[in-house]
Protein backbone atom coordinates (compact mmCIF):
# COMPACT_ATOMS: atom_id res chain seq x y z
CA UNK A 1 0.00 0.00 0.00
CA UNK A 2 1.48 3.30 -0.66
CA UNK A 3 1.93 6.19 1.24
CA UNK A 4 -1.14 8.36 0.09
CA UNK A 5 -3.37 5.33 0.52
CA UNK A 6 -1.92 4.55 3.79
CA UNK A 7 -2.67 8.66 4.26
CA UNK A 8 -5.87 8.36 3.27
CA UNK A 9 -7.06 6.20 5.02
CA UNK A 10 -6.02 7.45 8.43
CA UNK A 11 -7.59 10.79 7.30
CA UNK A 12 -10.87 8.82 6.26
CA UNK A 13 -10.67 7.25 9.95
CA UNK A 14 -10.08 10.45 12.17
CA UNK A 15 -12.85 11.99 10.23
CA UNK A 16 -15.70 9.31 10.91
CA UNK A 17 -14.54 9.52 14.39
CA UNK A 18 -15.07 12.77 14.52
CA UNK A 19 -11.63 14.06 14.96
CA UNK A 20 -9.95 17.24 12.95
CA UNK A 21 -7.00 19.70 13.93
CA UNK A 22 -4.15 18.23 15.63
CA UNK A 23 -5.43 14.45 14.89
CA UNK A 24 -5.01 14.90 11.64
CA UNK A 25 -1.76 16.73 11.83
CA UNK A 26 -0.75 13.45 13.40
CA UNK A 27 -1.51 11.01 10.97
CA UNK A 28 -0.17 13.05 8.07
CA UNK A 29 3.10 13.30 10.22
CA UNK A 30 2.99 9.18 10.93
CA UNK A 31 2.49 8.39 7.35
CA UNK A 32 4.96 11.14 5.87
CA UNK A 33 8.48 9.40 5.97
CA UNK A 34 10.98 11.92 7.76
CA UNK A 35 14.56 12.69 5.61
CA UNK A 36 17.46 13.00 8.04
CA UNK A 37 19.44 16.08 7.89
CA UNK A 38 22.88 14.69 6.64
CA UNK A 39 26.34 16.97 5.82
CA UNK A 40 29.32 15.63 4.90
CA UNK A 41 32.64 16.89 5.17
CA UNK A 42 35.58 16.59 3.22
CA UNK A 43 38.80 16.99 5.30
CA UNK A 44 41.98 17.61 4.65
CA UNK A 45 43.54 16.47 7.39
CA UNK A 46 41.59 14.82 10.21
CA UNK A 47 42.28 14.74 13.53
CA UNK A 48 39.53 11.95 14.90
CA UNK A 49 41.28 11.00 17.76
CA UNK A 50 43.32 13.41 19.39
CA UNK A 51 46.81 11.86 20.98
CA UNK A 52 46.59 9.66 17.52
CA UNK A 53 48.19 10.51 14.20
CA UNK A 54 46.11 12.60 11.88
CA UNK A 55 44.11 10.99 9.11
CA UNK A 56 44.87 12.44 5.41
CA UNK A 57 41.73 13.04 2.84
CA UNK A 58 38.84 11.76 5.04
CA UNK A 59 35.26 12.46 4.97
CA UNK A 60 33.01 12.87 7.62
CA UNK A 61 29.30 12.00 7.40
CA UNK A 62 27.09 13.40 9.70
CA UNK A 63 23.11 12.96 10.47
CA UNK A 64 20.63 14.14 12.24
CA UNK A 65 23.59 16.79 14.41
CA UNK A 66 26.16 13.32 15.06
CA UNK A 67 28.98 11.63 13.35
CA UNK A 68 27.19 8.39 11.66
CA UNK A 69 30.17 7.59 9.71
CA UNK A 70 33.88 8.00 8.55
CA UNK A 71 35.22 7.41 5.27
CA UNK A 72 39.06 7.09 3.88
CA UNK A 73 38.58 9.56 0.82
CA UNK A 74 36.80 11.94 -0.47
CA UNK A 75 32.97 10.29 -0.94
CA UNK A 76 30.54 11.56 -3.44
CA UNK A 77 27.53 13.10 -1.18
CA UNK A 78 24.79 12.26 -3.49
CA UNK A 79 25.59 8.52 -1.70
CA UNK A 80 24.17 9.97 0.97
CA UNK A 81 20.37 11.40 -0.35
CA UNK A 82 20.20 14.46 -3.12
CA UNK A 83 19.64 16.69 -0.13
CA UNK A 84 22.61 16.22 1.82
CA UNK A 85 25.49 18.78 2.13
CA UNK A 86 28.83 18.98 0.98
CA UNK A 87 31.10 20.96 3.08
CA UNK A 88 34.67 21.25 2.04
CA UNK A 89 37.39 21.31 4.08
CA UNK A 90 39.66 19.41 2.18
CA UNK A 91 42.63 21.83 2.20
CA UNK A 92 41.96 22.11 6.54
CA UNK A 93 43.19 20.55 9.40
CA UNK A 94 39.93 19.26 10.99
CA UNK A 95 39.34 18.40 14.56
CA UNK A 96 37.19 18.06 17.17
CA UNK A 97 35.42 21.36 19.07
CA UNK A 98 38.06 22.49 21.81
CA UNK A 99 36.52 22.42 25.25
CA UNK A 100 37.26 24.70 28.44
CA UNK A 101 36.67 23.58 31.43
CA UNK A 102 36.86 27.33 33.69
CA UNK A 103 35.00 30.54 32.35
CA UNK A 104 33.24 33.48 33.67
CA UNK A 105 31.12 34.52 31.09
CA UNK A 106 28.82 37.04 33.28
CA UNK A 107 31.93 39.58 32.53
CA UNK A 108 35.46 40.33 32.13
CA UNK A 109 37.94 42.03 34.72
CA UNK A 110 38.71 45.66 34.48
CA UNK A 111 38.40 49.04 35.94
CA UNK A 112 35.06 49.38 35.94
CA UNK A 113 33.71 45.92 37.62
CA UNK A 114 32.25 47.55 40.79
CA UNK A 115 30.90 50.43 39.03
CA UNK A 116 28.74 47.54 36.71
CA UNK A 117 27.94 45.67 39.85
CA UNK A 118 25.59 48.62 40.95
CA UNK A 119 24.81 49.87 37.71
CA UNK A 120 24.20 47.23 35.62
CA UNK A 121 20.45 45.24 36.49
CA UNK A 122 20.38 41.31 36.42
CA UNK A 123 19.12 41.80 32.65
CA UNK A 124 21.78 43.44 31.23
CA UNK A 125 24.36 41.10 32.75
CA UNK A 126 22.42 38.20 31.00
CA UNK A 127 22.57 40.01 27.84
CA UNK A 128 26.57 40.65 28.41
CA UNK A 129 26.66 36.84 28.90
CA UNK A 130 24.96 36.62 25.27
CA UNK A 131 27.38 37.99 23.96
CA UNK A 132 30.51 36.64 25.41
CA UNK A 133 29.51 33.46 24.79
CA UNK A 134 28.97 33.71 21.19
CA UNK A 135 32.04 34.93 20.79
CA UNK A 136 33.51 31.82 22.76
CA UNK A 137 32.01 29.34 20.29
CA UNK A 138 33.36 31.69 17.48
CA UNK A 139 37.17 31.01 18.95
CA UNK A 140 36.45 27.12 18.42
CA UNK A 141 35.40 25.91 21.87
CA UNK A 142 31.82 24.31 21.81
CA UNK A 143 31.66 23.25 25.18
CA UNK A 144 32.51 25.02 28.43
CA UNK A 145 32.38 24.67 31.94
CA UNK A 146 31.21 27.91 33.87
CA UNK A 147 31.90 27.71 37.07
CA UNK A 148 30.83 31.22 39.05
CA UNK A 149 27.81 33.16 37.83
CA UNK A 150 24.34 33.92 38.99
CA UNK A 151 22.87 30.80 39.06
CA UNK A 152 19.80 31.89 37.34
CA UNK A 153 21.47 33.86 34.51
CA UNK A 154 23.79 30.57 33.62
CA UNK A 155 20.91 28.28 33.88
CA UNK A 156 18.66 30.54 31.99
CA UNK A 157 21.74 30.96 29.05
CA UNK A 158 22.68 27.28 29.42
CA UNK A 159 19.22 26.43 28.37
CA UNK A 160 18.09 28.90 25.96
CA UNK A 161 21.48 28.06 23.88
CA UNK A 162 20.23 24.27 24.43
CA UNK A 163 17.10 25.27 22.63
CA UNK A 164 18.71 26.96 20.24
CA UNK A 165 17.37 30.52 20.84
CA UNK A 166 20.73 32.09 20.88
CA UNK A 167 23.92 31.01 19.48
CA UNK A 168 26.85 29.35 21.94
CA UNK A 169 28.40 27.01 23.50
CA UNK A 170 26.74 24.00 25.50
CA UNK A 171 27.43 25.24 28.88
CA UNK A 172 28.22 22.85 32.09
CA UNK A 173 26.47 25.59 34.77
CA UNK A 174 28.43 25.56 38.25
CA UNK A 175 27.47 27.20 41.56
CA UNK A 176 29.53 28.09 43.89
CA UNK A 177 29.73 27.20 47.43
CA UNK A 178 31.71 28.87 50.17
CA UNK A 179 32.42 29.57 53.61
CA UNK A 180 31.12 33.13 54.71
CA UNK A 181 34.05 35.66 53.91
CA UNK A 182 35.71 32.74 51.60
CA UNK A 183 36.98 33.38 47.92
CA UNK A 184 33.37 32.73 46.62
CA UNK A 185 31.68 35.13 48.69
CA UNK A 186 31.35 39.01 47.96
CA UNK A 187 33.83 41.63 48.91
CA UNK A 188 34.90 44.49 48.73
CA UNK A 189 31.29 46.76 48.77
CA UNK A 190 29.56 48.54 51.22
CA UNK A 191 28.25 46.44 53.72
CA UNK A 192 24.62 47.31 53.12
CA UNK A 193 25.36 45.93 49.02
CA UNK A 194 27.17 43.22 50.23
CA UNK A 195 24.22 41.94 52.36
CA UNK A 196 22.02 42.14 48.62
CA UNK A 197 24.94 40.46 46.83
CA UNK A 198 25.47 37.62 49.51
CA UNK A 199 25.13 34.36 47.63
CA UNK A 200 22.56 32.03 48.93
CA UNK A 201 25.06 28.82 48.45
CA UNK A 202 27.30 30.04 51.48
CA UNK A 203 28.00 27.64 54.41
CA UNK A 204 29.60 26.94 57.53
CA UNK A 205 30.03 23.84 59.00
CA UNK A 206 29.65 20.32 57.48
CA UNK A 207 25.67 20.55 57.67
CA UNK A 208 25.33 23.80 56.58
CA UNK A 209 27.40 23.10 53.54
CA UNK A 210 25.61 19.46 52.78
CA UNK A 211 22.33 21.61 52.49
CA UNK A 212 24.29 24.38 50.83
CA UNK A 213 24.85 21.96 47.79
CA UNK A 214 21.21 20.28 47.51
CA UNK A 215 20.19 23.70 47.09
CA UNK A 216 22.46 24.04 44.35
CA UNK A 217 21.56 21.50 42.70
CA UNK A 218 17.53 21.65 43.54
CA UNK A 219 17.98 24.93 41.48
CA UNK A 220 19.56 23.90 38.53
CA UNK A 221 23.40 23.24 38.67
CA UNK A 222 25.25 20.72 36.69
CA UNK A 223 28.88 21.27 38.64
CA UNK A 224 29.66 22.49 42.04
CA UNK A 225 32.74 24.53 42.89
CA UNK A 226 34.34 24.99 46.09
CA UNK A 227 36.81 27.38 47.06
CA UNK A 228 39.43 25.82 49.55
CA UNK A 229 41.73 28.50 49.69
CA UNK A 230 41.95 32.19 49.32
CA UNK A 231 41.93 34.03 46.08
CA UNK A 232 43.84 36.58 44.32
CA UNK A 233 40.99 38.70 43.07
CA UNK A 234 39.12 38.74 46.44
CA UNK A 235 39.29 42.17 47.77
CA UNK A 236 40.61 41.17 51.16
CA UNK A 237 44.48 40.62 52.79
CA UNK A 238 43.28 36.87 53.23
CA UNK A 239 45.68 35.61 51.79
CA UNK A 240 45.41 32.39 49.47
CA UNK A 241 46.14 29.64 52.43
CA UNK A 242 43.28 26.76 53.13
CA UNK A 243 39.74 28.79 54.29
CA UNK A 244 37.55 25.58 54.59
CA UNK A 245 37.89 23.31 56.53
CA UNK A 246 38.53 19.54 55.99
CA UNK A 247 34.86 18.54 57.25
CA UNK A 248 33.18 21.07 55.30
CA UNK A 249 34.66 19.84 51.97
CA UNK A 250 34.23 16.33 52.42
CA UNK A 251 30.57 16.95 53.34
CA UNK A 252 30.15 19.07 49.84
CA UNK A 253 31.92 16.09 47.86
CA UNK A 254 29.34 13.47 49.47
CA UNK A 255 26.25 15.08 49.05
CA UNK A 256 27.34 16.16 45.34
CA UNK A 257 28.55 12.70 44.34
CA UNK A 258 25.23 11.24 46.03
CA UNK A 259 23.30 13.34 43.54
CA UNK A 260 25.37 12.90 40.46
CA UNK A 261 27.10 16.10 40.52
CA UNK A 262 31.16 16.42 40.54
CA UNK A 263 32.73 18.85 42.56
CA UNK A 264 35.72 21.03 41.97
CA UNK A 265 38.03 23.08 44.17
CA UNK A 266 39.68 26.40 43.28
CA UNK A 267 42.78 26.40 45.19
CA UNK A 268 46.54 27.94 45.69
CA UNK A 269 47.92 27.12 48.66
CA UNK A 270 49.10 23.39 48.73
CA UNK A 271 47.14 22.95 52.35
CA UNK A 272 44.08 23.45 50.42
CA UNK A 273 45.38 21.58 47.33
CA UNK A 274 45.66 18.56 49.37
CA UNK A 275 42.84 18.92 51.80
CA UNK A 276 40.60 19.14 48.76
CA UNK A 277 42.10 15.84 46.83
CA UNK A 278 41.73 14.03 50.09
CA UNK A 279 38.20 15.13 50.03
CA UNK A 280 37.83 13.49 47.01
CA UNK A 281 36.78 16.60 44.53
CA UNK A 282 36.74 15.93 40.81
CA UNK A 283 39.47 18.56 39.77
CA UNK A 284 41.55 21.31 41.20
CA UNK A 285 41.52 24.73 39.15
CA UNK A 286 44.47 27.06 39.53
CA UNK A 287 46.78 24.34 41.65
CA UNK A 288 49.33 27.18 42.37
CA UNK A 289 51.45 25.81 44.73
CA UNK A 290 51.37 22.06 44.14
CA UNK A 291 53.74 20.13 46.44
CA UNK A 292 55.17 16.66 45.87
CA UNK A 293 52.01 15.47 48.44
CA UNK A 294 49.72 17.30 45.84
CA UNK A 295 51.19 14.91 42.87
CA UNK A 296 50.81 11.60 44.64
CA UNK A 297 47.50 12.87 45.71
CA UNK A 298 46.28 13.85 42.17
CA UNK A 299 47.94 10.27 40.91
CA UNK A 300 45.95 8.37 43.33
CA UNK A 301 42.35 10.41 42.97
CA UNK A 302 42.68 10.35 39.29
CA UNK A 303 41.84 14.06 39.97
CA UNK A 304 42.39 16.91 36.72
CA UNK A 305 44.50 19.53 37.25
CA UNK A 306 42.79 22.69 35.34
CA UNK A 307 45.34 24.76 35.17
CA UNK A 308 44.55 28.27 33.94
CA UNK A 309 47.88 29.73 32.69
CA UNK A 310 46.01 32.52 31.12
CA UNK A 311 44.61 34.02 34.25
CA UNK A 312 48.00 34.12 35.89
CA UNK A 313 49.49 35.58 32.74
CA UNK A 314 46.42 37.95 32.34
CA UNK A 315 46.72 39.18 36.28
CA UNK A 316 50.33 40.02 36.15
CA UNK A 317 50.15 41.98 33.58
CA UNK A 318 47.17 44.06 35.11
CA UNK A 319 48.94 44.70 38.57
CA UNK A 320 51.61 46.19 36.57
CA UNK A 321 50.37 47.91 34.09
CA UNK A 322 47.48 49.26 35.83
CA UNK A 323 46.17 50.72 38.60
CA UNK A 324 42.29 50.11 39.45
CA UNK A 325 43.76 46.89 41.33
CA UNK A 326 44.03 47.40 45.21
CA UNK A 327 47.12 46.47 47.20
CA UNK A 328 46.03 43.40 48.60
CA UNK A 329 44.90 41.91 45.02
CA UNK A 330 47.39 43.45 43.33
CA UNK A 331 50.46 41.87 45.57
CA UNK A 332 48.49 38.28 45.45
CA UNK A 333 48.28 38.96 41.75
CA UNK A 334 52.06 39.28 40.98
CA UNK A 335 53.08 36.57 43.69
CA UNK A 336 50.84 33.45 42.34
CA UNK A 337 50.49 34.79 39.17
CA UNK A 338 54.52 34.74 38.05
CA UNK A 339 54.59 31.44 40.14
CA UNK A 340 52.05 29.33 37.94
CA UNK A 341 53.90 28.41 34.82
CA UNK A 342 56.87 26.77 36.46
CA UNK A 343 54.44 25.11 39.29
CA UNK A 344 52.39 23.53 36.25
CA UNK A 345 55.28 22.78 34.50
CA UNK A 346 56.42 20.18 37.65
CA UNK A 347 52.64 18.93 37.97
CA UNK A 348 52.66 17.68 33.90
CA UNK A 349 56.40 16.46 34.03
CA UNK A 350 55.24 13.99 36.63
CA UNK A 351 52.27 13.11 34.96
CA UNK A 352 49.61 14.68 36.74
CA UNK A 353 46.21 14.51 34.31
CA UNK A 354 45.59 17.91 32.80
CA UNK A 355 42.08 19.56 31.37
CA UNK A 356 42.11 22.36 29.86
CA UNK A 357 40.73 25.75 31.52
CA UNK A 358 41.20 29.33 31.03
CA UNK A 359 39.33 30.94 33.84
CA UNK A 360 38.21 33.81 30.65
CA UNK A 361 36.15 36.52 32.37
CA UNK A 362 39.73 36.92 34.42
CA UNK A 363 41.08 36.82 30.63
CA UNK A 364 39.24 38.76 27.61
CA UNK A 365 36.62 36.23 26.09
CA UNK A 366 37.39 34.73 22.38
CA UNK A 367 41.37 34.56 23.23
CA UNK A 368 40.92 31.08 24.97
CA UNK A 369 43.41 29.82 22.92
CA UNK A 370 46.02 31.64 24.53
CA UNK A 371 45.80 29.19 27.15
CA UNK A 372 47.41 26.58 24.81
CA UNK A 373 50.15 29.18 24.17
CA UNK A 374 51.37 28.99 27.64
CA UNK A 375 50.89 25.27 27.70
CA UNK A 376 53.04 24.77 25.25
CA UNK A 377 55.60 27.81 26.77
CA UNK A 378 55.26 25.43 29.96
CA UNK A 379 56.78 22.30 27.97
CA UNK A 380 53.99 20.80 27.29
CA UNK A 381 53.62 18.94 24.07
CA UNK A 382 50.97 20.01 21.10
CA UNK A 383 49.53 16.67 21.33
CA UNK A 384 49.24 16.57 24.77
CA UNK A 385 47.56 20.09 24.73
CA UNK A 386 45.07 19.26 22.16
CA UNK A 387 44.20 15.78 24.26
CA UNK A 388 43.56 18.32 27.51
CA UNK A 389 41.07 20.67 25.32
CA UNK A 390 39.04 17.20 24.12
CA UNK A 391 39.61 13.71 25.45
CA UNK A 392 40.83 15.08 28.82
CA UNK A 393 37.94 17.55 29.11
CA UNK A 394 35.31 15.49 27.68
CA UNK A 395 36.31 13.12 30.32
CA UNK A 396 36.18 15.58 33.47
CA UNK A 397 32.62 16.90 32.22
CA UNK A 398 31.50 13.40 32.20
CA UNK A 399 30.49 13.78 28.45
CA UNK A 400 32.99 11.31 26.94
CA UNK A 401 30.32 9.20 25.23
CA UNK A 402 29.12 12.39 23.16
CA UNK A 403 32.49 14.75 23.29
CA UNK A 404 35.96 14.22 22.82
CA UNK A 405 36.69 12.46 19.73
CA UNK A 406 35.46 12.61 16.07
CA UNK A 407 34.03 8.98 16.22
CA UNK A 408 30.69 7.03 14.61
CA UNK A 409 27.72 8.33 17.45
CA UNK A 410 29.42 11.15 18.66
CA UNK A 411 27.97 15.14 18.43
CA UNK A 412 29.37 16.99 16.30
CA UNK A 413 31.68 19.46 17.46
CA UNK A 414 34.16 20.20 14.74
CA UNK A 415 36.09 23.03 14.32
CA UNK A 416 38.57 23.57 12.02
CA UNK A 417 42.09 25.14 10.77
CA UNK A 418 44.16 26.40 8.21
CA UNK A 419 47.25 25.22 9.56
CA UNK A 420 47.61 21.65 11.71
CA UNK A 421 48.01 22.86 15.73
CA UNK A 422 50.59 19.56 16.22
CA UNK A 423 52.87 21.70 14.01
CA UNK A 424 52.37 25.30 15.74
CA UNK A 425 50.11 25.68 18.49
CA UNK A 426 49.45 29.14 17.57
CA UNK A 427 47.41 28.17 15.06
CA UNK A 428 44.66 27.38 17.44
CA UNK A 429 44.07 31.08 17.75
CA UNK A 430 42.60 31.52 14.20
CA UNK A 431 39.56 28.84 13.98
CA UNK A 432 38.01 29.32 10.60
CA UNK A 433 35.27 26.97 10.71
CA UNK A 434 33.13 25.62 14.06
CA UNK A 435 30.14 23.61 13.84
CA UNK A 436 27.90 22.28 16.83
CA UNK A 437 25.77 19.58 16.95
CA UNK A 438 26.01 19.17 13.40
CA UNK A 439 24.68 22.84 12.88
CA UNK A 440 27.74 25.20 11.06
CA UNK A 441 27.79 28.63 13.39
CA UNK A 442 31.17 29.73 11.32
CA UNK A 443 32.49 29.00 8.14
Amino acid sequence: MGIFSKRHLLRRYFTSQGLTGAALALATAISTPAFADTKVIHAGELLAVPGEKPLKKYSLVITDGKISALKKGFVNTRTYGEDAQLIDLSSSFVMPGLMDMHVHLHGELGPNNHKETVQMSDADIAMKSVYFANKTLMAGFTTVRDLLNQPEQIHALRDAINKGWVDGPRIIAGTGVSVTGGHLDVDGMSPDILELKTPETLCDGPYECRKAVRHAIKYGADVIKIASTGGVLSDTNTGTGQQMADDEMKAIVEAAHVLGRKVTSHAHAAEGINAALRAGVDSVEHGSYANEESIKLFKETGAYLVPTLLAGDTVVTMAKTSNFMSPPIKEKAIRVGADMLKNFTRAYKAGVKIAYGTDSGVSKHGTNAKEAVLMYRAGMTTQDILQAATVNAADLAGMSSSLGTLEAGKLADIIALDASPLANIEALMDVDFVMKGGKVYKQ
